[in-house]
């Protein structure tokens, strides 16, 4: 679908808004900001009269919960919060395959390769599991390139063996993240264009589910929102349980997930955050 007026972007998406902030669930297919040749979320807003300054970015095929500043002073402390890794993330991924288990966590450091493409920093044959936990020891990191430690979580919600899916905690938040880390152990995202698969579904089947933050112009207040995700985040799954029944499994895999990984934290490396 095209999205070429900011009306039909925030019809019914709005899921918080007031004079000093706007959170929105993003429908796929269209990005945050930044594109050249297409239309974005901030420039469809700019051409509305209403100025938006992204706190964080996530991707053009990935719909859900996106915060944006609505005056530039409090823009800062908001991305300070990404930067920080005091913000609470949860993502809801579908993947083409069966056999992960019922929890991991994918420690792999990314860097950038050809064509500005993320990759794992070490050769996949490097890659090392236990079958819940995954790694690349450090004496087989790229050395001759940027590399960024980074750090996913994830919980299996429900598999019919042909699709998986997962509620996924991204401890960083670098680009592209949940994407390259579950395709370099083997199990990439349905519909993800990263890696082939745009034939056989309708879009990619990654949705940022769940964002916490802390509003200082609300005294501090812990803003904690949830974006539905649509039909056409469930419709390529096929048979499957009520979207409703889904949810509620998935809010007490990621309670687990969270105990689980309390005290998961990668190195500090000094980079920024980004989605």
């Amino acid at each position: 679908m095209r999205w070429d007026n900011w009306e039909s972007v925030r019809a019914g998406r709005v899921l918080f808004e007031d004079a000093a902030a706007l959170v929105l669930n993003k429908p796929a297919g269209i990005s945050v900001t930044g594109e050249r040749h297409e239309t974005d979320l901030v420039r469809l807003a700019a051409e509305r009269g209403e100025t938006l300054y992204p706190a964080h970015r996530i991707d053009k095929v990935t719909s859900g919960a996106i915060l944006f500043a609505r005056q530039l002073r409090y823009h800062g402390d908001l991305t300070r919060q990404f930067g920080r890794r005091t913000v609470d993330k949860a993502y809801l991924a579908v993947t083409r395959s069966g056999g992960l288990p019922d929890w991991g966590v994918i420690e792999l450091p990314l860097s950038v390769g050809r064509k500005n493409r993320v990759r794992i920093a070490a050769e996949r044959a490097a890659i090392v599991t236990d079958g819940r936990h995954w790694s690349v020891p450090a004496a087989s990191v790229f050395t001759q390139v940027s590399t960024y430690p980074s750090v996913t979580a994830f919980a299996t919600v429900w598999t019919d063996d042909v699709h998986t899916l997962l509620v996924a905690r991204p401890i960083t938040g670098r680009r592209h993240q949940i994407r390259v880390h579950l395709a370099w152990i083997g199990h990439e995202l349905a519909g993800d264009p990263l890696f082939g698969r745009i034939d056989t579904d309708r879009r990619t089947l990654l949705h940022a589910w769940r964002l916490a933050f802390d509003a200082a112009w609300l005294d501090g207040r812990r803003m904690a929102l949830h974006a539905p995700p649509g039909e056409d985040f469930w419709a390529p799954l096929g048979p499957r349980p009520l979207p409703e029944v889904l949810l509620y499994q998935a809010d007490q895999r990621l309670t687990e997930l969270r105990e689980r990984t309390a005290g998961l934290r990668p190195a500090d490396d000094g980079a920024p955050s980004e989605e």
